[in-house]
């Protein structure tokens, strides 16, 4: 169902939460947060009435004061979380009605995570919520609704009509943080919800300091992945009760360890819930000896950590168990853990470590509910049931044995097989074990004849990688096979061997070796293959890793060079950093020889076992290479690591390449980095670290360890890292061949969109949108892109069409393609030899970037908050300074010497020609290249020799805006240097005011002066002899004033001396043309009219009044309504001049009078020819820049409503 009104829209989900999904009958309309917090105070007074409580008197202003000061001392949504979800909160009373508890501190109930649609819960909706201006900078605002439970407002949702992009909702979202909306009573927002009829995103409040990141906004989705995205599901599910209510009591987690709030994603709700109610209903069965809890198959990457954490949470909370346990199989992932869950636990929860198996023990035998949640590793406690013989009586280890204990095992699919897993399960015999894997052991890689589903029992949840990806979650990955040997060079050799023969023409002459010979040559496959009686057939590559072929000298040099020819591609000049894994300690300790050889200024270091056997016959030589590597880091890193304690060198190799602590902020420090670890096989499970983009193998991977392998690099990072790199050496067909069998076994038969689709196709999709662009501008009238089209729908297709180009350009720069060579030639056995050519060049892919940095404000340094347009601001930061200047000058010096010529035709030619050349130049330089043009043609600048054109329009530019510092200093008295100073810096809305700059340029404006300015400027502009304003608006002018100013490179302002000439003022900067609508505006109105207007008289103008103090805002919207019709649309039908469209902040009745009392007794509204007032349109401001009234514009409510047009008088 499509809505073509937001409003509708509104109505219609409302309606339904209230009248089927658990919230109340009757909506909280257009509160403030006034109303609400008294709404608050009535709902504790019901719930703590009693007489230890508020002793049935209710609370007083000054008490509701006291909680909310709580909550702003709390100030983030992280700890106001635990305030929540702590149930209760402490005041003093000041009732002196309560004699028995005035000045005594009472506890009240403010909310119970366990009362779920019953008990004393309230579940409320608070629709179009009044939101008052922190700052008198800000205007007032208003939301969509807020979802309150008990008088909470704990979820905060904005709204778009059908057709408009949830982005925009959640670029509201961001600007009311920004302005200080959420703070007060709704700094008790958890969870944002952003949504249209046809999509629905969700995230975590990050509070007023916090950064707004899309990474974590999610979709819901069912059971089985399937994302939910039609309103009414959404509304049956995420925002229904129960689910809203648990969302905030059980599924948002206040983790200190990175000091956010995080919410849950779908599936971890649905993993975490099937956990919680499998020990919930093993009631009466924990003396049965049934251990098979289930496993919970959720890919490497999807936030396993957090899930096993709630779920064990949420069997202590309901008691269903004594003891819930952690198992890691290995111990420094057991540290790492039980600092994750530390982090995720609530003030009143304990995360017990274990320091030894002795600990352990005593944590197990303990009754203190503080020793419920225990980490561990499978070592310690595989080792307790001898341990405990040993110190303890039979009746107490029975005791312990007794317990409900639950096992949650991490990484199941590692550490499940083997004979410390058996005896722990021998051990616990009526425990509960669970295993969360993101490649659990399948029938087709069964260990010791078990899989996953043997050692835990059933499959509770899955979240494959293939869902992972398509949800953007985790990259995808580019597996590239790489050959060292030609096919037919590694074919001849092992023909050979096999017919026993020195060279080919010998096999070919002997019947019986030729047939052998032409059976390799020919028949036998590159990788072996299992026939439907399982028996194997061994491939090419078999017999070549069978003599030892890729431990050749030749084959590793190979491989050293291929990486490193490709190094600064893949590693986007070190930004990134990459993991190599070879099949053996003594080829590491080689290929670390080489790559030192070959490039000493790739810093790299190696990781394996560095225990010696003395027994072994390369021991001495794996000694000299683990000197020489701990040597090397110690030298490089400054540091003094040795063998003894190579543990602890390699966390710091660990915490290096994740940048985490001490390593923080490393990327701004290159020589502190490791730019690749050479492995064995550690590192390749269990490490995390979103800076890994690149994997290197010269080894034989199978199943889940190339899954494990593979996702080293699939942690989401940015623009730069569109998918994790994978490149095999050894054996690769056998190696495409096994990818091929993990991929199909792991994917949960969803294997497409697994892997980035390659360089030829990523050129092919570049070629077919740079033809939809093309085709748009061109359809649009615009030639060689020299601006943007002129229709929002235009500009919003442009938007999203530029978006998807770069998505497959910097996925082709990953993969080798440069600017430079726009030629690539292709063979594949599906398309065989095949040829592309890139349809544009450099130069036109950086004009399309001036282009869209044109549709974000301030010409490029911010988005527009409003905008209609889905924007990356990323694509902003790409240079264009270089764009093809060399052609352009060689153009105008064309025009030069055409010019000199005497000859019209040359010249008008020369001057098409250099025309053609603006398009790579931003909108306002295209503006003074013209008026250079013009000023040539004129006589008024003289041309020198040696001035490029980019000189000319520098120097005009640089005129232009000093000349408009000065009108400025003029007007406001404010301190010209500084200002100047300030102007150089490039400065955007958040970096504005660092070091208190701002400040302090404001500070020295002469507010005197400034008044006089405003009022003076006012009367001319609004016709009326006098205008006085107080001195706080004039601070508030000053400031919007300066801050456009400095943040969009200056603008022209009108002084005194400029009245005079007003109507010669067409052509200068006052004014500003778009689409064939000149303006002019100064901090309260702006004029607009035709700019082929013969007369520029007032009354032929159409006259806008904001509240806003928002210029930009009025500009755009009196240039869309004249481009879409709105005068037309909004005229009375004896119009025969302009209509006045004025924006107020309100829908009331009194706010309307207040506007309509304004505009009459200051002559504001005009009347028509037949003596009647202008039929003037209210509208308002969230819903007209959301683009609720599309093209028709139809208005909410006219002057008409509330006088007679002929009279004047009230209705």
């Amino acid at each position: 169902m499509a809505f073509n009104n937001e409003a509708d829209f509104e109505d219609a989900l409302i309606g339904l939460l209230t009248s089927t999904y658990g919230w109340e009958k009757q909506v909280l309309e257009y509160k403030t947060e006034e109303d609400l917090i008294r709404n608050w105070a009535d709902i504790l007074f019901e719930n703590n009435r009693g007489i230890d409580r508020l002793n049935d008197y209710p609370l007083t202003d000054g008490e509701m004061q006291q909680i909310l000061e709580q909550i702003n001392l709390l100030k983030t949504p992280l700890k106001i979380n635990g305030f929540i979800n702590g149930r209760s909160v402490a005041i003093t009373r000041d009732n002196p009605d309560d004699k028995a508890h005035f000045g005594k501190e009472v506890s009240l109930k403010i909310y119970d995570r366990q009362e779920i649609a019953a008990g004393q819960s309230r579940y409320q909706i608070a629709r179009q919520p009044k939101f008052k201006a922190r700052k008198s900078i800000f205007p007032d605002r208003r939301g969509d609704f807020e979802l309150l439970i008990n008088g909470m407002p704990v979820i905060h949702v904005e709204l778009k009509k059908s057709g408009v992009p949830i982005s925009n909702a959640e670029g509201q979202i961001e600007k009311y943080a920004h302005e200080g909306v959420f703070t007060g009573l709704f700094a008790l927002v958890q969870i944002f919800v952003a949504m249209n009829p046809e999509e629905t995103e969700y995230y975590a409040n990050p509070g007023p300091e916090g950064k707004f990141n899309p990474d974590f906004y999610f979709h819901w989705a069912d059971f089985n992945n399937e994302p939910i995205n039609d309103w009414k599901e959404i509304a049956s599910t995420l925002l229904s009760i129960p689910l809203a209510h648990q969302m905030i009591g059980f599924y948002t987690v206040a983790d200190d360890t990175d000091g956010v709030l995080k919410v849950m994603r779908s599936y971890q709700y649905y993993a975490a819930n099937k956990i919680s109610d499998k020990v919930s209903k093993h009631k009466g069965k924990w003396g049965e000896s049934d251990q098979l809890g289930g496993y919970i198959w959720h890919t490497t990457g999807s936030g396993k950590t957090l899930t096993s954490f709630k779920s064990a949470q949420l069997i202590a909370n309901s008691k269903d168990a004594d003891k819930v346990v952690f198992l890691i199989d290995r111990i420094e992932l057991g540290t790492q853990s039980a600092k994750e869950y530390k982090g995720f636990a609530e003030a009143n929860e304990f995360i017990q470590e274990t320091e030894d198996t002795e600990v352990l023990i005593s944590k197990l035998k303990s009754d203190d509910s503080s020793n419920t949640l225990i980490v561990t590793s499978i070592q310690k406690m595989s080792n307790i049931k001898s341990d405990v013989e040993s110190k303890l009586k039979a009746e107490e280890l029975q005791k312990i044995i007794d317990k409900r204990i639950v096992f949650i095992v991490d990484e199941c699919h590692r550490s499940s097989f083997g004979d410390m897993m058996q005896t722990v399960k021998h051990t616990f015999k009526k425990a509960l074990f669970f295993g969360f894997s993101g490649t659990p052991i399948q029938i087709e890689n069964e260990k010791k004849g078990n899989t996953t589903a043997d050692v835990f029992g059933d499959e509770l949840h899955r979240y494959s990688i293939a869902d992972g990806i398509r949800d953007k979650n985790v990259l995808g990955f580019d597996p590239d096979k790489v050959l060292t040997f030609k096919e037919k060079e590694e074919r001849e050799a092992v023909a050979l061997e096999k017919a026993k023969a020195a060279t080919a023409a010998e096999a070919i002459s002997d019947p019986k070796k030729s047939a052998i010979y032409y059976k390799y040559m020919q028949d036998v496959p590159m990788a072996g293959y299992y026939e439907n009686d399982g028996k194997y057939v061994c491939g090419i590559e078999d017999y070549l890793l069978e003599n030892g072929q890729y431990r050749t000298e030749e084959h590793q040099k190979m491989v050293v060079t291929d990486i490193l020819e490709n190094w600064m591609t893949i590693s986007h000049a070190g930004k990134f950093h990459a993991i190599f894994a070879t099949s053996s300690i003594r080829e590491a300790c080689q290929y670390y020889d080489r790559f030192k050889a070959a490039d000493p200024s790739i810093k790299i270091t190696a990781l394996f076992d560095p225990s010696i056997d003395n027994d072994d016959q390369n021991a001495i030589e794996k000694e000299d290479s683990l000197v020489e590597i701990i040597e090397d880091y110690d030298a490089r890193y400054k540091q003094t690591y040795t063998i003894p304690t190579w543990a602890k060198m390699k966390t710091d190799i660990q915490n290096r390449l994740a940048h985490k602590k001490p390593y923080e902020r490393i990327e701004y420090s290159p020589e502190e980095q490791i730019d690749m670890l050479i492995v064995v096989d550690q590192m390749l499970t269990g490490y995390d670290s979103k800076w890994i983009n690149a994997l290197y193998l010269d080894k034989v991977l199978r199943y889940e360890n190339i899954i494990q392998a593979f996702s080293r690099t699939n942690r989401l990072f940015g623009e730069d890292k569109p998918f994790g790199t994978i490149k095999y050496y050894r054996a690769p067909y056998t190696m495409e061949r096994n990818i091929d069998a993990a991929v199909k076994l792991y994917s949960g038969d969803k294997p497409l969109g697994m892997f980035a689709i390659k360089l030829d196709r990523n050129l092919e999709n570049m070629n077919a949108v740079f033809l939809q662009i093309k085709n748009l501008f061109e359809a649009a009238g615009v030639e060689n892109f020299e601006k943007l089209p002129s229709e929002t729908s235009e500009k919003k297709q442009f938007a999203k069409l530029f978006i998807a180009f770069n998505e497959y350009l910097e996925a082709a720069k990953v993969q080798g393609f440069t600017w430079e060579k726009l030629t690539y030639e292709f063979d594949s056995p599906d398309d065989g030899h095949k040829v592309i050519t890139l349809g544009l060049d450099e130069s036109t892919y950086k004009v399309l970037v001036l282009r869209y940095k044109e549709l974000f404000g301030g010409g490029g340094g911010g988005i527009v908050p409003d905008s209609p347009y889905e924007l990356k601001g990323y694509l902003t930061t790409i240079d264009t300074k270089e764009i093809n200047s060399e052609y352009m000058n060689s153009r105008f010096d064309k025009y030069k010497k055409a010019l000199e010529t005497g000859d019209s035709n040359a010249r008008e030619a020369a001057k098409q020609e250099l025309h053609k050349t603006f398009a790579s130049l931003s909108t306002e330089e295209q503006k003074y290249a013209n008026i250079l043009l013009h000023d040539i043609e004129t006589g008024d600048v003289e041309i020198l020799e040696g001035k490029t054109l980019r000189d000319y329009i520098n120097e005009y530019m640089e005129a232009a805006k000093n000349d408009q510092i000065h009108k400025v200093a003029i007007a406001i008295g404010v301190d010209e240097q500084m200002l100047r100073d300030m102007m150089a810096l490039n400065l955007n809305e958040k970096t504005i005011n660092e070091f208190g700059r701002f400040d302090a340029l404001k500070a020295t404006v002469d507010i005197a002066r400034a008044k006089e300015y405003f009022e003076r400027i006012s009367a001319y502009v609004e016709q009326l002899e006098k205008v006085k304003l107080p001195i706080p608006k004039v601070k508030i002018r000053v400031d919007k004033m300066l801050r456009d100013f400095i943040i969009f490179g200056g603008t022209d302002i009108l002084l005194e001396s400029d009245f005079s000439s007003y109507e010669k003022s067409i052509n200068k900067e006052s004014f500003f043309a778009v689409d064939g609508v000149a303006a002019f505006s100064n901090s309260s109105w702006t004029y607009y009219f035709s700019e082929h207007c013969d007369s520029l008289k007032r009354e032929v103008c159409g006259k806008w009044m904001y509240f806003y103090n928002d210029v930009d805002f009025a500009k755009n919207m009196c240039l869309k309504s004249i481009k879409e019709g709105a005068c037309l649309e909004a005229k009375h039908g004896n119009f025969k001049e302009g209509v006045c469209c004025f924006y107020i902040n309100g829908d009331d009745q009194n706010a309307h009078k207040k506007v309509i009392r304004f505009l009459l007794d200051n002559g504001l509204v005009k009347k028509t020819s037949d003596d009647k007032y202008y039929n003037v349109s209210f509208k308002y401001d969230s819903q007209t820049q959301a683009g609720e009234y599309g093209t028709g514009f139809t208005a909410d409510i006219r002057l008409e409503d509330f006088i007679d047009l002929q009279s004047g008088e009230w209705k």
